[in-house]
């Protein structure tokens, strides 16, 4: 008996409704595998028989060691006993021979079928918007992705397989069972119920205690995290909390074994129970086919009353893990329905019918009385109107939450705008196709993300066919390529889990030359700076302003010093351009461009900047 084999209260509650259309759309990923699935069933149904004949051969094999002869090919003596022997164990052998067979054709049904769910999970992840990211947890993806996938799998290749041999092998054995004797088959059957209940009983006991001991370990699993992480044990350390945490740690683990152990030798009574009652089923044949051979005259013999016991003894198992399909059927049908769910949610934001490929970029973009709200409620984003033209750069500054990142997210079409519209080289960003539109326009933000690998892994990333020099010549341009030198591996420098073997000033050159290698019409710096130390900023800067000058460009910026050289400033605040025009104009307005630039400059910022 194992853990899970009853419903949780909470998966009790929200257990999906079972529709013909589900179920229609379950079996839709079984159609491209149907002559596979015709060999497993075949396969079971042979399996099942097969492996029932070596039960009956017993019967036959007692008769003629008690000295009856059955006359036909086995005949009687050494040589019928030799027959049956042999034909057993080659029955043996080919039942399990067949289940190799089938086990393979499972798994390989199974595995393709995860595959097909997996590869089109992906691809529709990859079509939602940015809300979906922001809104849905990342754990949660993860598992449907994973977990909920893999548990479908073993759905296939286990419980579909499992429920198809045990009704097959429970029809054929009680079918035998009536064919030898269908007194002695009743009175088997009437035992079977005492086997499931106790059973059923300690499964109760065990899961509940699972349960808690489940609670208990991830108690503990959340101290270990708090305590052992980086920051947690320097907080335990600096605080000399250590005896504290480990009274704390003690204490919960303790909990937990005693929980396991009450789980472990929970149900012990029942299954001493069980043991004794598993005897009743074959003392009760025994009893009544010994009445019936000693008083009746009947024709029964002591092999046939062997064969029911063989028989009942078989259908023990099957039982047992039939009253238990409810479980798996259950949370089947959950996983099937959290994988689907995720399946039918639209994505926001696709290629509009007869979209055009843009080419040959510009980079001109236009605002017209753009509005946006990120749940139809609460305006973001006022009646914001502007002109990038080609070779220009304009400034985007204002206080932290004023929606200055929402603007730019809004030219790639990462959201889609409430109002008005957004245009790019002239037509509206949703007349291009996605894809097209966001090979021209190349974003650096403030949290570098550099994959696992080497700097060329991720310069690469952005022109799979790019050549050495085409990357050394990116590397000089965002000011990284001295510090790549510097290194023995040169390029193939590993970078480490999202870039943390480099300062926060290396990732982000890196990313710089990155979006550089892609080569795009527009390119967007959304707070490039912000997070980085003075010396850091300036190498960046050094970076970034040559490049403004020769391309179409967006720069966001909370520090001011970085955005004097723009062509033309627009200073957002609660969602709407309150203020614009250049460093010169607005410095002395009396807005906020004038308050944000006193606050930083009282902080150190030259005045001749």
């Amino acid at each position: 008996m194992g853990r899970g084999r009853y419903l949780t209260e909470e998966e009790k509650a929200q257990a999906p409704k079972v529709t013909r259309e589900l179920l229609n759309r379950i079996f839709s990923y079984l159609k491209p595998y149907s002559a596979q699935l015709g060999l497993v069933l075949l396969c079971i149904a042979v399996a099942s028989v097969c492996s029932l004949f070596p039960s009956i051969l017993t019967g036959n094999i007692v008769d003629v060691l008690t000295g009856k002869e059955l006359g036909g090919w086995f005949g009687a003596g050494v040589s019928a006993l030799v027959r049956l022997i042999l034909l057993s164990l080659g029955l043996h052998f080919f039942s399990n021979l067949i289940g190799v067979g089938q086990s393979y054709l499972n798994t390989w049904i199974a595995q393709h079928i995860s595959f097909d769910m997996r590869n089109q999970m992906y691809r529709h992840l990859q079509k939602m918007s940015q809300r979906f990211f922001t809104t849905a947890s990342q754990g949660d993806i993860i598992t449907r992705m994973t977990s909920d996938i893999s548990g479908v799998e073993s759905v296939i290749s286990g419980s579909f397989t499992s429920i198809l041999s045990n009704i097959i092998t429970l029809i054929v054995a009680v079918i035998a069972m009536f064919q030898k004797s269908w007194v002695l088959a009743l009175v088997g059957l009437v035992a079977v119920p005492l086997f499931v209940l106790p059973t059923r009983m300690a499964g109760k006991q065990r899961w509940k205690l699972a349960g808690e001991a489940q609670a208990c370990n991830d108690e503990i699993n959340g101290i270990l995290n708090e305590t052992l992480s980086v920051s947690g044990q320097l907080l335990v350390k600096l605080f000399g909390r250590e005896e504290k945490e480990y009274r704390r740690y003690e204490e919960t683990n303790g909990r937990m074994i005693r929980l396991n152990i009450r789980e472990q030798m929970a149900g012990r009574w029942f299954f001493m129970l069980l043991s004794t009652l598993t005897t009743v089923g074959p003392m009760l044949l025994y009893l009544v086919g010994g009445i019936l051979i000693m008083r009746y005259d009947s024709t029964l013999t002591v092999g046939d009353i062997t064969v029911l016991v063989a028989l009942l003894g078989r259908l023990y198992g099957p039982v047992n893990s039939l009253l238990n399909t409810q479980v798996d059927w259950m949370r089947s049908m959950a996983m099937f329905s959290r994988i689907f769910e995720y399946f039918d949610m639209k994505p926001e934001i696709e290629d509009r019918p007869g979209a055009l490929t843009l080419t040959g970029a510009r980079g001109e973009v236009r605002f017209e009385h753009v509005s946006f709200s990120y749940d139809g409620e609460r305006q973001i984003l006022k009646d914001i109107s502007f002109e990038l033209k080609s070779g220009d750069c304009i400034a985007i500054v204002g206080p932290s939450g004023s929606g200055k990142s929402t603007i730019v997210n809004l030219i790639p079409r990462l959201w889609e705008a409430s109002g008005g519209r957004v245009t790019f080289d002239g037509r509206d960003v949703r007349d291009w196709t996605l894809h097209s539109l966001r090979e021209e326009i190349g974003v650096v933000t403030q949290e570098t993300y550099l994959f696992n690998g080497t700097i060329r892994d991720n310069l690469l990333y952005a022109k799979p066919e790019a050549t050495e020099e085409e990357m050394i010549e990116a590397c000089r341009k965002a000011n990284i390529y001295d510090f790549i030198e510097r290194q023995p591996a040169g390029l193939d420098t590993m970078v480490g889990n999202r870039g943390l073997k480099l300062s926060g000033g290396e990732k982000q050159r890196i990313s710089i030359a990155r979006v550089l290698l892609k080569d795009p019409a527009l390119l967007i710096f959304d707070e490039a700076t912000s997070a980085l130390d003075s010396i850091s900023e300036a190498a960046i800067q050094a970076a970034i302003n040559p490049l403004i000058e020769e391309r179409t460009s967006i720069l966001i910026a909370h520090r001011l010093s970085t955005i004097l050289a723009a062509d033309e400033i627009l200073v957002v605040r609660d969602g709407a351009i309150v203020e614009r025009g250049t460093h010169q104009q607005l410095v002395h307005a009396g807005g906020t461009y004038q308050e944000l630039y006193e606050t930083q400059f009282q902080k150190g910022l030259p005045e001749k900047a």
